[in-house]
């Protein structure tokens, strides 16, 4: 069983599925949003079908996704499918508009859990605080960084490392050089 898993090949359709079933939507649920079919989503979840660009811009709304998390599957050698994820191969997440430029770290969205690599731009900062139904842990590779849990501000310099679980939180990047965090997030949300 472990083999077969090590060797299935993770595509747009097992990360779609992997999304659609950590949001707790249903093929029937989610195919009534996106107005098709159970039967064409299920033949997308497997690689069968392909959806149009309108198609996974409206995926990518209903899931709370940037749409460019569904492109960018790498073509890697076929023993490390599901495995290796190589520098000039990671996926990018969201457009960089608060500062933040994310990079997939986990070969894609089938685990229990997602590990990002996340480059804060000098003086950026998320203003509002945000809550996610996850328990998230980041690691301070380089720089540093303010975050708000929520009442508590922490100021977290390479080497240090946190949690939040389920609580609201906001960040800003107090420096002139870029701060690099490793963020592990359970379950995936990109």
């Amino acid at each position: 069983m472990l083999q077969e898993m090590t060797n299935s090949p993770k595509t747009l359709g097992a990360d779609l599925r992997a999304l659609r079933k950590s949001r707790g939507l249903t093929l029937t649920h989610l195919s009534e949003i996106l107005g098709r079919s159970v039967g064409w989503l299920s033949q997308v979840e497997r690689d069968i079908s392909s959806p149009t660009i309108e198609e996974l811009r409206k995926m990518a709304e209903t899931l709370n996704v940037p749409v460019s998390l569904f492109f960018g599957q790498s073509d890697a050698k076929a023993d490390e499918v599901g495995r290796i994820v190589r520098k000039s191969g990671r996926r990018k997440i969201g457009g960089g508009d608060v500062g933040l430029v994310e990079e997939l770290l986990s070969p894609d969205l089938t685990d229990e859990f997602e590990v990002l690599r996340s480059v804060f731009a000098p003086n950026a900062k998320l203003s509002s605080f945000v809550t996610r139904p996850t328990q998230e842990v980041g690691y301070v590779i380089s720089g540093s960084l303010n975050l708000w849990i929520a009442t508590d501000k922490f100021e977290l310099t390479a080497g240090d490392s946190f949690r939040i679980r389920g609580e609201q939180f906001k960040w800003a990047n107090p420096a002139k050089t870029d701060a690099v965090v490793i963020w592990v997030i359970a379950p995936p949300i990109y």
